[in-house]
């Protein structure tokens, strides 16, 4: 059977990384997606678990990394290269990795063997796998870093990722955050509003948010406040629909400001609004606020 040109082909997403980062929490995301999900999958197998699930016109998502057996990841590359000018699946790649402390504590907390630490340490596993995998990375089309990440985190990203893949159109998640707190990893944009007036010096709103009215109305009040978001505005009518022909699925803007709790989110709150009569389809998220991810 051949994808009718008209027919949008599905999606076949390749996970992999590094051990310890998040495959079987990605992956299990990804099977309540509705994705049909074979983790730690032969790659030899491959031409015929992609022959038959063409025929159901379904997602599919392939978990491999280094626990298979006589993995290599130049073969893998390969594969996923010759794939994308078949034209038969939309084929993308989710690569996942952690900082090395991270890596470290995770596999103390759990106790489980290192892949390629049967014979040494944990460490000198994750520095191989690092090595072993870095074309992978290199060539990925996301990659996630889930140092700081809980599962709702992972949850949230895999989720505007691949849901933008199977509904053919751009994801968008507007955060705001405490620039005392870091960057967050995965931002593809980030602007600083730290310039714009600060309720916090003000006794009435220090303890209020900005998804209070007269939290906003202040912020809102700095005479540069318009002029910052129209520019705002008219830089994303430019790139987000450049974005969307380029196959993008997902984006992450990310507005800052000292405590992640007033001016950042009074912003993120405003663009959001406004990217909503465009039609994009918008999640807030709120990183220094609790119970803070609202969908439009």
């Amino acid at each position: 059977m051949t994808i009718d040109e008209h027919t949008p082909a599905p999606t076949l997403l390749f996970v992999t990384g590094l051990s310890g980062a998040g495959m079987s929490s990605a992956m299990s995301l990804l099977e309540d997606m509705g994705f049909a999900v074979y983790d730690n999958f032969p790659l030899n197998l491959l031409p015929a678990l992609l022959a038959q699930e063409k025929m159901d016109k379904r997602s599919v998502a392939v978990g491999i990394d280094a626990r298979a057996h006589h993995f290599d990841p130049m073969v893998l590359l390969q594969t996923i290269n010759e794939l994308k000018t078949q034209k038969d699946w939309v084929v993308k790649t989710i690569f996942l990795h952690a900082d090395d402390a991270v890596l470290l504590k995770r596999f103390s907390e759990t106790r489980r063997k290192h892949p390629l630490a049967r014979d040494r340490s944990v460490a000198d596993g994750i520095a191989a796998e690092k090595a072993l995998l870095f074309p992978l990375k290199h060539d990925a089309g996301y990659v996630i870093d889930t140092s700081d990440y809980s599962v709702h985190d992972l949850r949230r990203v895999v989720e505007g990722f691949a849901g933008g893949l199977q509904h053919s159109k751009l994801n968008i998640t507007l955060m705001s955050f405490a620039y005392r707190h870091g960057l967050p990893r995965e931002s593809d944009l980030v602007f600083d509003v730290r310039f714009l007036r600060n309720p916090n010096w003000e006794p009435t709103l220090k303890d209020k948010t900005g998804l209070e009215r007269d939290v906003q109305t202040y912020v809102k009040a700095d005479d540069a406040y318009a002029e910052f978001t129209a520019g705002i505005k008219g830089l994303l009518n430019l790139l987000l629909p450049r974005y969307r022909q380029e196959g993008k699925s997902y984006l992450t803007i990310a507005f800052g400001c000292t405590g992640g709790k007033h001016r950042s989110v009074t912003v993120a709150e405003d663009i959001a609004a406004y990217l909503r009569t465009q039609s994009y389809d918008v999640s807030l998220h709120h990183r220094e606020l609790k119970a803070n991810t609202r969908s439009n």
